[in-house]
């Protein structure tokens, strides 16, 4: 298969976002892709841009994408914009990867979801978490029995942002008509993974409370008032039948700032990791079972890494997804392994249940949903 050629918007260098943190060093490590041109909102940033990647590039994202020789189209803007360059991806016949979440709402995540299925592009959701080594063996040592017969899982987990001082840039956050929420963006990336090892959410309760009304913006000592919980927890039943509790905060803890435990009849696996943000950073994996008396780091094998040439940090979970998709578009089976627009909804429609569960107190069910064992 030749090189993917890729075009990248929001690859601004002035402000480095997570497309200078995680997607250009992901690229530019694998084979299979080839970055032909980046796009920003500004001159001044695309000419840096430029001059940083040494690839053409555009003020102008429309002028990037109606490029001959990009085949596959990167969203990494905020979630306010992705909709219309979603769709002008869409609409000019490209493959196309956007960050999670895929639209603001539902409504706009099942509107994108249509226009991608009724245009046949390859499409990829950046659900990252999933591609972690320590998940993917987690996975499968849950199917092989390890743990016996899934009881309950516990995760809990700081999301870092969501705090008392913020700056300018991430005010947005805050606001919770952007939904750039804790419950949208760190706790749905974990969930995802949750429910990639153990299985869907059925019976959904849960609480949450804006415990920290007033934000301080660093930059400019601006006050703003928070509209968006800090504090979430989510007590479910899974479609196994197993228990799961989820606990996310805003900020950092003194203590763990992610802990997730599978409990079984016959084992138990934790995952650990000094950063509550599961999709930046690959969890160690720890279990015991049988007559273990506590769990130990488990070895995981090297064939559950599917990039090994992937750099360290943040860049290493970004990179497998982009070859998991490489993948799956070589081997005919698109969305078998690199979650899709499709996945993207489903996981909304979560979202949406743990929302009105929380604002409601009325407990939410959705049943009958099948997971995809990749």
């Amino acid at each position: 298969m030749s090189k993917i050629g890729v075009g990248v918007i929001g690859a601004s260098p002035l402000r480095p976002g997570w497309a200078a943190t995680a997607h250009l060093p992901a690229l530019l490590a694998l084979s299979e892709y080839e970055l032909r041109a980046v796009a920003t909102s500004s001159e001044a940033s695309a000419k840096a841009a430029g001059e940083a990647y040494g690839v053409p590039a555009y003020a102008d994202p429309a002028t990037m994408i109606a490029r001959v020789d990009i085949d596959l189209v990167v969203v990494t803007v905020k979630l306010a914009d992705h909709q219309t360059l979603v769709a002008e991806a869409i609409a000019a016949g490209k493959m196309v990867m956007c960050e999670w979440p895929l639209g603001v709402d539902f409504e706009q995540t099942a509107d994108l979801a249509k226009q991608v299925a009724l245009a046949g592009v390859g499409n990829l959701i950046g659900l990252q978490a999933r591609m972690a080594p320590s998940i993917r063996y987690a996975r499968d040592l849950v199917i092989q029995g390890y743990v016996g017969e899934v009881l309950g899982t516990t995760m809990v987990a700081s999301g870092i942002a969501w705090t008392s001082v913020s700056d300018s840039a991430h005010a947005y956050m805050f606001d919770a008509t952007k939904n750039a929420t804790l419950l949208s963006v760190p706790t749905m990336h974990a969930l995802d993974a949750l429910q990639f090892v153990v299985g869907d959410l059925a019976d959904i309760r849960s609480a949450s409370a804006v415990r920290r009304s007033a934000v301080r913006l660093a930059d400019t000592n601006e006050e703003i008032r928070s509209t968006t919980p800090d504090h979430l927890a989510i007590a479910a039943v899974l479609e196994s039948g197993a228990v799961a509790s989820i606990f996310y905060r805003g900020g950092v803890s003194r203590g763990d700032n992610f802990r997730w435990e599978i409990n079984g009849s016959k084992g138990d696996l934790v995952l650990t990791s000094p950063l509550g943000n599961l999709q930046v950073l690959a969890p160690t994996l720890l279990g015991g079972h049988d007559e273990d008396t506590s769990v130990a780091p488990l070895a995981i094998p090297p064939e559950y890494d599917v990039a090994s040439d992937a750099p360290e940090g943040p860049a290493a979970n970004v990179a497998r997804l982009y070859a998991a998709f490489a993948a799956d578009l070589r081997n005919g089976t698109p969305g078998q392994t690199a979650p899709d627009f499709a996945h993207a909804l489903r996981l909304h429609r979560t979202l949406d249940l743990i929302s009105a569960a929380a604002a409601s107190g009325i407990a939410q069910t959705e049943r009958g949903r099948h997971r995809r064992r990749a």
